[in-house]
């Protein structure tokens, strides 16, 4: 059944009808959709647009289909085994042709004073709003996850890097901790998104609104709504919300990929800083040795994915007139993706983390051997008066000695600083201890050992709440 066929003598060309439906894609949003109708319907009864019997008919159909789809037995979303084709347009469709099956003629009463550009508009902000909530709680796991592996492992000392080359020492907490701080912003994106997808385009019509009297406040308070979107164009017209959550989404993914990466190169035989529990890797079918991190490697490959769908949205819209255009039928699929794909990717990465466990010893002894500690002495020099700039070159040029003889800033003999520098004195031995410049930092939001045991402390009361 089509909609506008009143206007057209003949049928649809088969191929042309397979081109342009999208029931496959959007009969997910069948809940979605039978909740925006039930609102619907029953503002239509209260502003006496239908009659109250009518409006209670259609709406015990309507909840009766949500228990069909619920109960996976509305073959009427299913492909039609005759044909091969569904047996509607798209999930709309379906579901008014489902009531009017159910309810005779007055079940074509629910259409009146809106279009399926406002119907759709609505499913897929309601169908974002429950995502928005969902990742929500997803965050909140990874970031519960990262707290309990830093507070597990909060006196782990690792190198801190910079373009892959071994920087400062730094608390493998504070590290983990940096990630928290990440996934927050990521919940704040989300959230402030929320502000804006829960917004209720229903009422609009086609574009220009209804010359029935509806209350569009009283539907969008049926739903949980905000608010409505205030301008019937700009209601049907863009899909700006989708964009933004596909960019919370990609930064999102970003944030995770790189967590992922990092676990990857953790775990390798040539860093064996960390290990993933055998739940979360696989073997080779050939290798008998192998131990694969695949679960970070996937976050880290579905991130691209979400790029792409970044893309394809914004794509989409960018050259479209006001107001709705058939193009914008095309949201759902990366839409659909993103959020999919965020959502099983956060759940993996908390899931998976928690199996993660690390060498405490691999590196302590290592940094006190290595040239990390050479802003130590610098900041020494700094202390003693000496310019910034002057002091990185004098240990720059205790570094260059290091490098030339093959030997560490701590088997440097005392006279080879004092030659460089009368600023130096015995007391520079002290500072070639890693775990020693740790506690030296003082900065707020520094990797000392009482910073760090500050943002513990804030973020397990933060999260518990």
């Amino acid at each position: 059944m089509k909609q506008w066929k009143g206007r057209f003598r003949g049928p649809l060309d088969p191929h042309a009808l397979r081109f342009s439906s999208s029931l496959e894609i959007d009969r997910r949003l069948a809940d979605e959709d039978i909740e925006g109708s039930i609102a619907h319907i029953g503002m239509l009864a209260a502003q006496k647009i239908v009659s109250v019997s009518d409006g209670r008919k259609i709406t015990r159909a309507l909840r009766a289909i949500r228990r069909e789809v619920a109960s996976g037995r509305a073959s009427w979303l299913r492909i039609d085994g005759s044909s091969g084709r569904f047996t509607a347009e798209d999930i709309h469709m379906a579901v008014e042709q489902r009531l009017i099956a159910l309810t005779g003629g007055v079940g074509g009463k629910l259409h009146t004073a809106r279009s399926r550009n406002d119907q759709v508009a609505l499913d897929i902000r309601l169908f974002l709003r429950g995502r928005i909530d969902n990742v929500d709680v997803l965050l909140r796991s990874v970031q519960r996850a990262f707290v309990g592996k830093a507070q597990a492992f909060r006196d782990v000392i690792m190198p801190g890097y910079t373009h892959l080359q071994r920087a400062q020492p730094i608390l493998l907490a504070h590290h983990l901790l940096a990630y928290v701080e990440m996934f927050e912003r990521d919940r704040g994106r989300f959230l402030d998104c929320r502000k804006r997808v829960a917004l209720s385009p229903l009422g609009a019509a086609a574009l220009a609104g209804t010359s029935f009297p509806i209350d569009r406040r009283r539907t969008a308070r049926t739903l949980g709504m905000d608010g409505i979107v205030a301008n019937s164009i700009d209601a049907v017209s863009d899909r700006d919300v989708l964009v933004e959550f596909i960019s919370a989404s990609a930064i999102t993914m970003m944030h995770a990929s790189r967590i992922a990466e990092e676990l990857v190169l953790w775990t390798s035989r040539e860093w064996h800083f960390a290990e993933i529990g055998e739940s979360f890797t696989t073997g080779s079918s050939i290798m008998p040795q192998k131990k694969n991190p695949d679960m970070a490697e996937l976050i880290r490959g579905k991130t691209g994915r979400v790029y792409g769908d970044l893309i394809a949205l914004l794509t989409v819209m960018k050259g479209l007139p006001l107001a709705y255009n058939r193009d914008m039928q095309e949201d759902k699929e990366p839409i659909f993706d993103a959020a999919d794909t965020v959502t099983a990717s956060l759940d993996i990465l908390a899931r998976m983390m928690a199996t993660v466990t690390f060498d405490a010893g691999r590196f302590e002894d290592e940094l006190n051997g290595d040239q990390l500690l050479a802003t130590e002495l610098a900041d020494y020099l700094v202390r003693k008066g000496i310019p910034f700039r002057e002091a990185h070159g004098i240990v720059g040029d205790l570094v260059a000695m290091c490098a030339e003889r093959r030997c560490t800033l701590g088997e440097l003999p005392l006279r080879e600083y004092t030659r460089r520098s009368s600023a130096f004195s015995g007391d520079v031995s002290s500072l070639l201890d890693a775990r020693a410049s740790l506690s030296m930092k003082q900065s707020s939001g520094s990797t000392s050992p009482k910073e760090v045991a500050k943002a513990l402390r804030l973020w397990k009361k933060r999260l518990s709440q």
